[in-house]
């Protein structure tokens, strides 16, 4: 109990201080917009309609894919909110300078408070989603039970990057244009629009590789929990070997090298920015 207590007393004023950013951060996300907090939904379904419409009933990529308007849904959802954590997170302690400089708080209560308010919004999507899975009629099953373990990979993965670019950026402000460069090339290496079996007919061998990749591993596994058992997962395609583990590493790796650097860094953030 003295130990419980010890650790409460140590992080009671970063807890505050959190809760305190959270709260104003969505607050002041859509002040003065007339729709408010409504483009919580509007943005991700905005972008899902125009996707569903070219690569649908266009390109017909979902062709053969059960469910596929909410397999893609599903896809953009995540893949939003690891954009929304990352792009923010990369200005989020420059951002703050005023405040670091009038109050002394861990700093990395600022980059988990933008994660955590990104969460929130994550979560009212996800609440869409689930409307969109009752409305297409998918079965759900007892593995829906594994989605909060997949939601936090997810955390662990967009918070650790958030920690490393907002770390960057203090010194290097050209990691912001970077950044934004690579997320775009990102959202084409990750099978969001397609299906990982149409890479396969071209390239067994760049599906697999994709797949490595740690969003891509995370959104098949929510779509294989959430929409259908026939999704391609990393166990699925590399079962026999250890190579599904590769993706768990990358997250364990990238949340690790982030942390200490951004301890290292921390103490200097106020006289740098």
């Amino acid at each position: 109990m003295n130990t419980l207590n010890r650790i409460k007393d140590r992080y009671r004023y970063s807890a505050i201080i959190l809760k305190q950013l959270v709260v104003t951060d969505f607050k002041l996300r859509y002040k003065g917009s007339i729709l408010g907090y409504f483009w919580t939904l509007l943005r991700p379904l905005a972008l899902f309609a125009v996707l569903y419409i070219v690569f649908v009933n266009f390109l017909r990529f979902g062709d053969g894919i059960p469910h596929y308007p909410v397999y893609l849904l599903l896809g953009v959802v995540l893949w939003n909110y690891f954009i929304e954590v990352t792009v923010n997170g990369v200005t989020s302690i420059v951002s703050k300078g005023d405040i670091m400089r009038k109050l002394f708080f861990p700093r990395y209560v600022i980059v988990i408070a933008g994660s955590v308010s990104a969460l929130i919004n994550l979560a009212i999507n996800l609440f869409v989603v689930m409307v969109f899975i009752l409305i297409n009629g998918v079965d759900l099953t007892w593995n829906i039970v594994w989605l909060p373990l997949i939601i936090i990979e997810l955390f662990v993965l967009a918070l650790g990057m958030s920690f490393l670019l907002s770390a960057l950026y203090v010194r290097f402000r050209d990691i912001n244009y970077v950044w934004e460069v690579l997320v775009q090339a990102g959202f084409y290496l990750t099978p969001i629009l397609y299906p990982l079996s149409m890479v396969a007919t071209f390239s067994e061998f760049a599906s697999k590789f994709l797949l490595l990749n740690p969003m891509a591993q995370i959104i098949q596994d929510a779509r294989y929990v959430l929409v259908s058992t026939e999704t391609d997962t990393v166990y699925k395609v590399f079962a026999g070997s250890y190579y599904w583990l590769i993706p768990f590493a990358l997250v364990a790796l990238i949340i690790a090298v982030s942390a200490i650097y951004f301890r290292r860094k921390a103490p200097s953030f106020a006289e740098d920015i």
